[in-house]
């Protein structure tokens, strides 16, 4: 026996779609912090901020959501315009559940990487590790800066058409 292990694929596509898969089933929205600057990511410029982007890949907010294992795709609106997005599954820094902020940060692929670099529930996406991006919600931003106190939540109106 030799002391290298067999090559094994990428673990990161298999944890993304499990926790889209738990975030969804536990009626969350899932959002994914990217980073835009690496080479292959098709997002709309004018969200980006910092090299970064929020996205909301709710099954809502997108159509023809596909994750396999080198990228996620899917088109939304932006600004009421539909756009084709393409994220390599290396671009992918993490995913979380916006209402809660639980998730993990995707661990890098190397060689002995281990789930224990991986975020735990304790620390998944707290506060100071939460992004303070812009976060796109197919027409616009989903939430404000930190540094705002939060908006009361909007309430369902219904007006009387005769």
């Amino acid at each position: 026996m030799t002391d290298r292990s067999p090559a094994m694929t990428s673990h990161r596509p298999y944890l993304l779609r499990a926790l889209y898969e738990w975030i969804a089933d536990n009626g969350m929205t899932p959002h994914i912090l990217v980073d835009a600057r690496l080479p292959g990511v098709r997002v709309p410029a004018h969200a980006v901020k910092d090299g970064r982007i929020v996205l909301n890949i709710a099954d809502r907010a997108v159509a023809k959501l596909d994750m396999d294992n080198d990228s996620v795709r899917f088109s939304a609106r932006f600004g009421g315009v539909s756009q084709s997005v393409i994220v390599p599954i290396a671009a992918v820094l993490a995913i979380y559940a916006r209402e809660t902020g639980q998730g993990m940060a995707l661990p890098d692929d190397m060689a002995g990487t281990s789930t224990d670099d991986a975020l735990d529930d304790d620390e998944a996406m707290s506060a100071d590790t939460r992004p303070a991006l812009e976060a796109v919600d197919g027409d616009g931003p989903d939430g404000p800066p930190d540094d705002e106190p939060p908006p009361e939540p909007r309430r369902a109106h219904l007006r009387v058409v005769k």
